[in-house]
C-alpha cells in the first residue's frame, strides 16, 4: 500500500516526491510507503480547504447530516478491510481493530446528529433589548491524531470540527496513516464535497509543525504526547490559535476491600493491557488496599499469565504487536529502569517472538511491584503493557498516590462504597473517573484531562463549541 495525500478531492504524492517506509509490527517488514510531506502540501491542502470553508459553512445542517451520515455507512459497509488494514498497521489483534471501525463510524453517526441539534441561546434584557449568540465556523481547522486508535481518534476530531461547519487539514500518525488513506478513498467514492476534508501525511516534525505555523489554520486539535503538546501550545500562543490538546497518562486504578473483586480484576485487565496498553486511559497504576494486596496481587498475575501474545491475526490472540521498533525499545528501557530502581518483576518483562512473527515487536504483559510512587516507573508514561502495584492503608493515602504524578487524565475506582466513591471522585485530579467500570463511554460527555494531560476538552457540545466561535448580538428594542 501506498498512502497518499488527499487534497482537492484528489490523491497526490507529496510534493517532494519523497516517501516514508511503512512498517507492519508483528513482522518488522516494511510492507508500504507513506507520503513524505512538508509544508509545501500543507500550503496547497490549506488552499484547498480555503476555497471550500465559504460553501461548507453555509451549507444546511440537514446536508452536512447526509454527508456524514454517508461516511459512517460507507465505513460499516467496508467495516471488514478497514479493520484489517488498522490491524496490519497499528499491530493490534483483528478483533479489537473491528472493534473500533464500529466507533469510529458512532462517531460520524454522533456527530452528524450534532450538526442538526447544535443551538446558541438568547438573553432578554427586561424591555431593553434582546441579544443573541452566533456560534459561527472557526474557519480552517488543524486536526492532529496519534497512532494507538488510528480511525476512531482520526473520526473524532474531524467529524465534530465537519458537524460545525469548518474545512479540515487533518494529519494522521506517519505510523499508522492506512485507516485516513481508505477514508480518502472512501470520500471519493461517495463523492465527498471536494476541499472540505484534506489529509497530509508525514512527520510531526514537517507536517504537524507546518500545520500549527500557518496562521490561516485557526484551530489545533491535537491527541499525542505531552511533551509535543507542549511545543504545539509555545509555537501556537503567541499566535492565539484556539487549542485542543489531548495529551499523555499515569492513570491509577484504585482497588478498595469492599469491592466487588471479580468483575474489578476482570476489568483491570482490560485496564492494564488492552491494545498493548497503548490507549491512554490505561489505568498502569494499580492500587490496592493492603488487606487484600496479596489476594489481588495473585490473581491479577495469574489472569496476565493466561493473555496470549501472538500474531494479530489470530482470533484468541489478546496482547499483539507494539506499534514501531523506538516504541518498543522505550518501553523495554523503562521496564529495565524498573529493576535498576528496586522493582520486582512478578511477570512478563521480555521480548517474544511468537509463531510466524519472529521478527516483530512484541512484549510480554509486564506486572512490577515494590517501587514508590514517586519512582519513574510510577510517574512517567510509559504506554505499552506494563503495570506497577501499589499497596494503600487507606482512602487518604489512595488519594496522595492517585495525585502524586504530573498527569491528570482518568481515573478508576473500585468500591461499594458510594458516599467513599463520590468524595474520592471529587479529590481526584483527573479528567475523568469510572467508578466500577472501565471506558465506558457516553459521546455527550466531555472528554479530556488535568494538569499535563491537557488544555480544553473534547466530545459532545464540548466539541462543537471548540470548533466554533461565538458571538454576541445585541438588539435595543427602543
Amino acid at each position: 500500500m501506498v498512502v497518499l495525500n488527499y487534497i482537492n478531492g484528489k490523491m497526490q504524492e507529496a510534493v517532494s516526491g519523497l516517501q516514508l517506509d511503512n512498517f507492519e509490527p508483528a513482522t518488522g517488514n516494511v510492507y508500504g510507503h507513506v507520503a513524505d510531506s512538508d509544508s509545501a502540501d500543507v500550503q496547497l491542502a490549506f488552499e484547498a480547504a480555503n476555497a471550500a470553508k465559504s460553501n461548507w459553512a453555509n451549507t444546511a445542517a440537514e446536508e452536512k447530516f447526509k454527508w456524514l451520515n454517508a461516511l459512517a455507512d460507507a465505513i460499516d459497509a467496508d467495516r471488514e478491510n478497514f479493520a484489517k488494514a488498522e490491524s496490519r498497521d497499528q499491530g493490534k489483534p483483528l478483533w479489537l481493530a473491528r472493534n473500533e471501525m464500529i466507533r469510529a463510524a458512532q462517531n460520524f453517526r454522533f456527530f452528524a446528529t450534532a450538526a442538526m441539534q447544535f443551538a446558541s441561546e438568547s438573553h432578554a434584557m427586561e424591555n431593553k433589548a434582546i441579544n443573541y449568540t452566533l456560534r459561527q465556523p472557526v474557519g480552517v481547522v488543524g486536526c492532529i491524531s496519534p497512532w494507538n486508535l488510528p480511525l476512531y481518534l482520526f473520526s473524532w476530531k474531524i467529524a465534530p470540527a465537519l458537524a460545525a461547519g469548518n474545512t479540515v487539514v487533518a494529519k494522521p500518525s506517519e505510523f499508522t496513516a492506512a485507516t485516513a488513506h481508505l477514508l480518502a478513498e472512501t470520500c471519493m467514492k461517495i463523492g465527498f464535497p471536494a476541499g472540505v476534508l484534506n489529509i497530509v501525511n508525514g512527520l510531526g516534525p514537517k507536517v504537524g509543525q507546518a500545520m500549527v505555523e500557518h496562521r490561516g489554520i485557526k484551530a489545533i486539535s491535537f491527541t499525542g504526547g505531552t511533551s509535543t503538546g507542549k511545543h504545539i501550545a509555545a509555537t501556537a500562543a503567541p499566535m492565539f490559535k484556539k487549542l485542543s490538546l489531548e495529551l499523555g497518562g499515569k492513570n491509577p486504578n484504585i482497588i478498595f476491600d469492599d469491592a466487588d473483586i471479580e468483575k474489578a480484576l476482570k476489568t483491570t485487565i482490560n485496564t492494564s493491557f488492552l491494545n498493548q496498553g497503548e490507549i491512554c486511559l490505561c489505568g498502569s497504576r494499580l492500587l490496592i488496599h493492603e488487606s487484600i494486596y496479596d489476594k489481588v496481587k495473585n490473581r491479577i498475575v495469574e489472569e496476565a499469565k493466561k493473555l496470549k501474545v501472538g500474531n494479530p491475526k489470530n482470533d484468541d490472540t489478546r496482547i499483539g504487536a507494539i506499534v514501531s521498533k523506538p516504541h518498543f525499545e522505550k518501553v523495554l528501557s523503562y521496564i529495565e529502569l524498573a529493576k535498576e530502581e528496586g522493582g520486582q518483576i512478578l511477570t512478563g518483562g521480555r521480548a517474544l517472538n511468537p509463531e510466524g512473527c519472529e521478527s516483530g515487536w512484541f512484549i510480554e504483559p509486564t506486572i512490577i511491584e515494590g517501587l514508590g510512587p514517586k519512582c519513574r516507573i510510577n510517574t512517567e508514561e510509559i504506554f505499552g503493557p506494563v503495570i506497577s502495584l501499589l499497596p494503600f492503608k487507606d482512602e487518604e493515602e489512595a488519594l496522595q498516590i492517585a495525585n502524586a504524578t504530573e498527569y491528570g487524565l482518568a481515573a478508576t475506582i473500585w468500591t461499594e462504597n458510594l458516599t467513599r466513591a463520590h468524595r474520592l471522585a471529587a479529590n481526584l485530579e483527573f479528567g475523568i473517573v469510572w467508578i466500577n467500570c472501565w471506558l465506558l463511554r457516553d459521546l455527550r460527555t466531555p472528554f479530556g484531562g488535568a494538569k499535563s494531560s491537557g488544555v480544553g476538552r473534547e466530545g459532545g457540545w464540548e466539541a462543537m463549541r471548540f470548533f466554533t466561535e461565538p458571538k454576541n448580538v445585541c438588539i435595543a428594542l427602543s
